[in-house]
């Protein structure tokens, strides 16, 4: 059964520069993790070029998706910062112990899960982020005004989010005769 997922369009540029070999451990030192904290997610997103406003966009991509219990099971039981009922709910699916139910899945976003919305962001304005990094974006600091505005505004998120997807596929690109343009973007030419 397919999905429409929603949420807003745009152009993606054309004739980007790949390399012809990937690394997963050189990608995933890039990804920024579910424990970071405000200032390590703002500071990971700046190495790339990409602003506060755009980290806090981008992750409400979270809107949609699922996450494994080892990505949350340390929110869920240890931390304050969370809406009681909620950590509950989660606790049901993934238990305390570690290698029990560690890939249980829960939704990142638990009102519409499988809807592009602005959701995300009322859910973290009700302490019910599942990740301790989505959380960490209404937690006090400097981005709790632009939650409150995406959460009240979602036609501000969709233009900032297609603003910051665009700003990210921009990051390091290849130049001159370095990668190729490929013909088809899941393979080498």
């Amino acid at each position: 059964m397919a999905h429409n997922l929603g949420g807003p369009t745009w152009n993606v540029k054309l004739g980007r520069r790949d390399a012809r070999t990937a690394s997963r451990t050189a990608a995933n030192n890039d990804i920024p993790q579910p424990t970071f904290s405000l200032s390590r997610l703002i500071s990971t997103f700046q190495k790339q070029g990409l602003s506060t406003t755009d980290m806090v966009a981008l992750s409400g991509a979270h809107t949609i998706g699922q996450a494994r219990c080892t990505s949350f099971r340390s929110r869920i039981y240890n931390e304050s910062n969370i809406d009681a009922s909620f950590a509950q709910t989660r606790r049901a699916n993934c238990p305390r112990a570690s290698n029990s139910g560690d890939n249980n899945l829960a939704p990142l976003d638990l009102q519409t899960p499988t809807c592009f919305d602005s959701n995300y962001y009322k859910n973290l304005i009700n302490q019910k982020g599942l990740l301790h990094s989505d959380q960490q974006l209404f937690s006090g600091g400097s981005t709790n005004a632009l939650v409150q505005t995406y959460g009240s505004n979602p036609s501000k998120f969709n233009t900032d989010f297609v603003s910051a997807m665009i700003n990210m596929g921009d990051i390091k690109p290849l130049t001159g005769s370095n990668g190729e343009i490929r013909k088809n973007c899941r393979m080498i030419n």
